[in-house]
């Protein structure tokens, strides 16, 4: 009985095997060129500013950003770098201090 049964058993496996997809072989890396490239160095102007709504949209806007976000002391964020993405550090006054990328 066990000789009938191994067979089928490898059969199937077999068969299971052969229908399971690849994996995507572009794992891990850098991530493609973006459509948008920050350039924090058009937003000097901000330093000492309020990040109010358009404050940080004309920010988002002067640097070529996608994505614009306001860092308040002690706040906890991500670490991931994303080019498309421009930070406006605020003090614990609120007033822009620093305007990077990443």
């Amino acid at each position: 009985m066990t000789r009938i049964v191994l067979p089928i058993v490898a059969a199937l496996g077999l068969s299971l095997c052969a229908c399971a997809t690849t994996p995507n072989a572009n794992t891990g890396g850098p991530l493609p060129p973006s459509a948008m490239q920050c350039d924090a160095s058009g937003a000097s102007w901000a330093i000492g500013q309020s990040p109010t709504t358009d404050i940080v949209e004309r920010v988002r806007v002067d640097t070529h950003s996608r994505i614009a976000r306001v860092l308040r002391p002690g706040q906890m964020v991500t670490m991931e770098f994303s080019a498309e993405r421009v930070n406006i550090r605020v003090n614990e006054r609120a007033a822009i201090i620093g305007v990077t990328c990443g």
